[in-house]
């Protein structure tokens, strides 16, 4: 019984740290979040700590930690090695990875979705520049399969239609594809310049212009009118926060659309706090329009609180 219990707190901890990690680094997430039953709210923090946890061993926290840039990768590798493992065992001594293979083994997510989005991490530490091909396969690794981890979340214990399956799939990988995108032209002079990445095939930085951004915006409005069109069919529980998390992004993208491309080589769009509180606010009607009184908003007596 007291291995149990032990067992029960280190899970419990696990959790915990992250909560901790994804909302000390998301503003957007922890919005959003709020609007998801307490389960799937835990679950979700687990896959995007696990993502923002890779994320600082390519984008410069390693190297600040004055890691030699050659043994990065193995420590991406050591990441995606622990995980798989967790996967199989359901126990990591790192916690995030912990707690990742919890919400994993729950919900049914397996190496299918953790080696694409490793294999895009790496690739990171590897290629400065893309090919439409290269393009295309990083942001299925590195956004369109954590989109369909949260869409295993979402599903857990529910029986869905086929046909209905498969346009949740769709909608949830084109919504990571249009997170991704708007986030990569949000970042475009960051990236370029501190990390020396040019994401979008095709593209010189230094020489962006009109017809490139609206090239790009025009893309990710298609995905985000897919991907609207399937939150709709979402469970009625998590349909408020994706719709929100979307109507965010949707913001972001037009605020870069009304940028003019010179300024967005040297200025970081952002969407203002009172701006996200204001749609988080019509998120929150719409949920109490669509969810039972019974059903709780954030409603966590021992557990992590936004």
């Amino acid at each position: 019984m007291a291995a149990e219990q032990g067992l029960a707190l280190y899970n419990t901890v696990a959790g915990e740290t992250s909560a901790v990690l994804i909302r000390s680094y998301s503003t957007s997430f922890g919005l959003a979040s709020r609007l998801l039953p307490a389960r799937t709210r835990r679950q979700i923090e687990t896959i995007y700590a696990l993502v923002r946890l890779a994320d600082e061993i390519v984008d410069g926290v390693a190297l600040a930690a004055k890691i030699p840039r050659g043994d990065i990768g193995a420590l991406l590798d050591e990441l995606e090695a622990d995980t798989e493992r967790a996967l199989r065992t359901g126990y990591s001594v790192n916690l995030v990875v912990h707690a990742f293979a919890l919400t994993a083994r729950a919900t049914g997510i397996g190496p299918e979705l953790t080696r694409p989005f490793f294999a895009s991490m790496r690739a990171d530490l590897e290629q400065a520049e893309h090919t439409e091909a290269s393009f295309n396969e990083y942001v299925y690794g590195s956004a369109e399969v954590v989109g369909l981890m949260c869409l295993q979340c979402f599903l857990q214990d529910l029986a869905i239609p086929e046909d209905q399956s498969k346009r949740l799939r769709e909608g949830a990988q084109r919504l990571g594809s249009a997170f991704q995108k708007v986030n990569f032209l949000r970042d475009l002079a960051q990236d370029f310049e501190t990390l020396g990445r040019s994401y979008f095939p095709g593209v010189t930085v230094d020489a962006f212009t009109e017809t490139d951004k609206n090239r790009i915006l025009d893309s990710i409005d298609a995905d985000l009118l897919v991907s609207g069109a399937a939150a709709a069919e979402l469970p009625a529980g998590c349909r408020a926060a994706v719709v929100l998390a979307q109507e965010l992004f949707t913001e972001l993208a037009r605020r870069l659309r009304a940028t003019p491309a010179a300024r967005l080589r040297t200025t970081r769009v952002r969407v203002p706090n009172p701006v996200k509180a204001r749609i988080a606010a019509r998120a929150v009607l719409t949920r109490r329009a669509t969810v039972p009184a019974a059903a709780p908003i954030n409603t966590e007596p021992n557990g992590p609180h936004p």
